[in-house]
């Protein structure tokens, strides 16, 4: 059966703990319409990533 080999102190388990903690994503801004994107995505507004278009984006006619 398994033992634990000694007593683990809580400020040694809640160090061990303390590095789960969420990142914020990359965000950008696009260099082409300067809307705020993921980075090295393509962007969703305008469909341009690294200088090209990839992307057809349909024109909202409101």
């Amino acid at each position: 059966m398994a033992v634990p080999k000694g007593k683990v102190s809580k400020a040694r388990r809640n160090s061990r703990r303390a590095n789960w903690k969420l990142e914020l994503p990359g965000i950008v801004e696009c260099p082409q319409c300067h809307e705020k994107k993921l980075s090295h995505r393509v962007c969703k507004n305008c469909g341009y990533y690294n200088g090209r278009q990839v992307l057809k984006v349909a024109e909202d006619k409101a």
